[in-house]
């Protein structure tokens, strides 16, 4: 074989060598790509959690807002606050020990 020959094969080899090795392990590669990929996904997934728990704030905001039903069940639970002429019971659990 001549060695003009030799010098292209030579340079071919390289040359599929050098782009081989960008696309499995330099800039804008598989393994990048695939890395950004699940990132993406990571993201999209926190997002559609921050939306859904926008909408129940959003939600209970309106209901705050329009509703005095809400306002009600939030003062008895936060607040322990009870209607007029209604009975509080406190229930107390009995001690294990006796």
């Amino acid at each position: 074989m001549p060695w003009p020959l030799r010098l292209l094969v030579l340079l071919l080899a390289v040359t599929l060598l050098v782009l081989q090795y960008r696309l499995w392990v330099g800039r804008g590669s598989l393994a990048e790509v695939a890395h950004l990929e699940r990132q993406i996904e990571r993201q999209r997934a926190r997002i559609a959690e921050m939306e859904a728990r926008n909408a129940r704030l959003r939600a209970e905001v309106d209901s705050l807002k329009h509703g005095l039903d809400a306002i009600e069940a939030r003062a008895r639970r936060d607040l322990g606050m009870i209607k007029e002429g209604e009975t509080f019971y406190q229930v107390v659990p009995a001690k294990k020990d006796q």
